[in-house]
């Protein structure tokens, strides 16, 4: 009892002490740190992370906002609602420097020209924060994620928002996130057909790594510049993505054009029920997500969820509703293709356009 009683009370001096205060040197520095991109989906957009230099009290720390925990009770669930918790994490340099040349992502450091009570003041926030509960924040894609929240953070020790776009975006957040999958068709195909109405506003928020870096290099702050400096830490190698067939549109074309000229009717029928379950979990999703990225999803208008009911009076063998729902889908179906007009993945689902359109005024019920 008396070793259980010494150890917690060690625990409590430990957390008390590194919780306090950190009085920083003169020659302290703090930076953004930016990650560059990878092809897996979680390294897709790359990664922003704060760091603390000092020498003097033997300080270098990278703080990073990108953290969750896989053991969460219903974690899946919670993702796609949209109320996951993620929580910063603070690792050495020399470990965060490692990780991301063992995974071949570049490293950019930019140092940050504040004087020495913000660098202060902003490493105990955030250091601070590791131990309370800001250590928590619910993530969303566009609004609060680990780029967001290190912008947050600089821009509350400097009292105004320093750090914002200078000028108003043209383009969309759509059109933004398009180029970063390039080399992915169907996880590009994936991601922009799940996202709805908010990802085609003007891109105003400055919210992925790659933008901020850009952006800080022509920040100013008092007057001067706030970044002196954009170094490399570490290039990563090019690695020459080679054509992949069955990740194409190709692929696409080729089973596509298979179910419309077989024109086989049990094939064309199982091909509707897949597009109806898809148009029926978007629009589930909508409902049931927080992420306002996959709200008012328009992509339901392809994927239809009337599609099932199709299915259903042709199984009922009733042919006026049969005949006014193949209509309605049809109908629904034009409308996308004008919604489609000015977006950027208007070719990787012109394919599922063109067939639909074909299986639809070739499906009917025989009398």
């Amino acid at each position: 009892m008396g070793k259980k009683l010494l150890f917690f009370l060690f625990l409590f001096v430990f957390f008390q002490g590194f919780s306090q205060d950190l009085q920083l040197s003169e020659n302290a520095k703090v930076s953004i740190i930016t990650i560059g991109t990878a092809t897996p989906s979680y390294a897709l957009y790359g990664h922003t992370g704060i760091r603390f230099k000092d020498i003097a009290t033997n300080t270098d720390v990278v703080f990073n906002y990108g953290a969750f925990d896989f053991e969460t009770p219903n974690f899946m669930l919670r993702f796609v609602k949209g109320d996951l918790q993620y929580f910063v994490t603070s690792n050495s340099f020399a470990e965060f420097d490692y990780s991301y040349r063992y995974e071949n992502r570049s490293i950019y450091e930019q140092d940050l020209n504040l004087p020495i009570d913000k660098i202060s003041v902003l490493y105990n926030n955030i250091n601070n924060s590791l131990t309370s509960d800001e250590r928590f924040y619910t993530y969303k894609f566009i609004d609060k994620n680990c780029t967001t929240m290190v912008i947050d953070k600089v821009n509350e020790v400097l009292d105004s928002k320093v750090i914002a776009f200078q000028k108003p975006q043209e383009q969309t957040y759509r059109s933004v996130l398009f180029p970063y999958a390039d080399d992915q068709f169907l996880q590009q195909l994936g991601i922009n057909i799940i996202f709805g109405t908010k990802v085609d506003e003007k891109a105003t928020k400055l919210f992925l790594p790659l933008d901020l870096m850009n952006e800080l290099k022509t920040t100013k702050y008092d007057g001067k510049p706030l970044v002196e400096e954009t170094s490399t830490i570490f290039e990563a190698q090019k690695e020459t993505v080679p054509f992949n067939f069955f990740d194409s549109i190709y692929l696409l074309i080729v089973v596509l054009g298979i179910i419309v000229l077989l024109n086989n009717q049990k094939l064309t029928f199982a091909y509707f029920t897949l597009l109806g379950l898809l148009g029926l979990f978007f629009s589930l999703i909508g409902l049931y997500s927080f992420h306002q990225e996959v709200l008012w999803n328009y992509n339901v208008l392809l994927f239809n969820p009337f599609y099932l009911v199709l299915l259903y009076f042709y199984y009922r063998k009733n042919a006026i509703k049969f005949k006014r729902v193949k209509w309605l889908i049809l109908f629904m179906l034009a409308i996308y293709v004008i919604l489609l007009l000015n977006k950027v993945y208007l070719i990787s689902v012109l394919p599922i356009i063109i067939a639909n359109f074909i299986l639809l005024f070739r499906t009917k019920i025989n009398n």
